[in-house]
């Protein structure tokens, strides 16, 4: 039994978080704090009243410390930076939901986060959270990175073929759509319901904060540099990530192939699906889990690969791979609490 604390239970992820450790064998929660917000949880999030009767109050780092083994930073951007150091020093092991440590370098934090990174030997040291290429690290590690939405989907796609065969590769354009909640909880006139329902529209075109996340981690897979066109959009839905993925080959692939390649990558994934040929993945079938569902097909000339892959943004793009990395590092079976 390990003790867990959720730092951001106010937010989307930070209650997705509580939710699936609510019934996990191997964990209590022993601390909550939310996002400048005090006051009973059952007041932030109704649908716990009577199952959990903690008061909510600002982030104490000394308790935090106390009651904890294992603490979840469901906070935003810019602020894990802040709080990880502590936790850490005082041998804590940290699973953090920002960007704060998914990148390596300080300049490129500060280009697309418009800040210095504070902690730059954690940034160092942190492990990229994504199970189904870095299991191994993720056991030994005290910071885990936790993946972008945008990027568990993209990498999952298109780590096969890149890792077998990326310098065939000439260029990869991501159509990514998501449900609202990927924007956060937060009170903002263009995601209120009137603005966003009955309505699609593109957003942050080929300058998206998660576009240099999704370069650096192919580029470790393929030992090749990567430079992804990447255009997110918005979906008038609450929940799901959906990604169209154009791979660009500049020689001829056989489909049954590629499915076979996948097939055997992903053979021991507990929550990667392959569709069969000639199926695709659809939101319905993965919003609430933590799977990750990829459909492959190929253009008739054999040379664009066509990938499109779903997954529920607050689960697999966040608080459910935060569970299934927990697993991983705290002994427990990786599918634990999330199946």
């Amino acid at each position: 039994m390990i003790k867990v604390g959720i730092v951001g239970v106010s937010g989307y992820t930070g209650r997705t978080a509580l939710e699936l450790l609510w019934n996990h064998p191997g964990v209590r929660v022993t601390y909550l704090s939310a996002n400048d917000v005090n006051g009973k949880l059952s007041d932030i999030w109704p649908q716990f009243k009577g199952h959990f009767d903690f008061t909510c109050k600002n982030y104490d780092t000394t308790k935090a410390i106390k009651a904890c083994d294992l603490v979840f930073l469901a906070v935003p951007h810019t602020v894990a930076m802040k709080l990880a150091p502590a936790l850490l020093k005082a041998k804590k092991r940290v699973i953090d939901f920002s960007s704060d440590y998914r990148l390596v370098s300080g300049a490129t934090y500060k280009k697309w986060y418009g800040v210095a990174h504070s902690d730059l030997p954690n940034m160092k040291k942190a492990v990229y959270g994504l199970p189904e290429l870095y299991k191994a690290n993720i056991q030994k590690a005290q910071l885990i990175a936790n993946p972008g939405c945008y990027p568990t989907a993209a990498l999952l796609s298109l780590a096969p073929i890149v890792s077998l065969d990326g310098k065939s590769i000439t260029s990869i354009i991501i159509d990514a759509k998501s449900g609202i909640t990927g924007a956060g909880r937060k009170a903002n006139v263009a995601l209120s319901f009137p603005e966003v329902n009955e309505n699609f529209k593109a957003y942050k075109i080929l300058k998206h904060q998660h576009s240099p996340e999704i370069d650096l981690y192919l580029s470790k897979i393929s030992r090749k540099d990567f430079g992804v066109h990447f255009v997110p959009h918005l979906l008038p839905v609450n929940r799901g990530i959906l990604e169209t993925i154009y791979v660009h080959l500049s020689k001829k692939v056989d489909l049954k192939n590629l499915h076979q390649l996948y097939q055997r990558f992903y053979k021991t994934e507990p929550f990667v699906r392959l569709k069969n040929l000639n199926q695709q993945p659809e939101l319905k079938n993965v919003v609430k889990t933590n799977y990750c569902d990829i459909g492959l097909t190929l253009s008739p000339n054999g040379r664009l690969l066509v990938i499109t892959s779903a997954i529920d943004n607050l689960v697999k793009g966040a608080a459910g791979q935060a569970v299934q990395n927990m697993n991983i590092m705290c002994d427990f079976p990786e599918t634990e609490g999330l199946l």
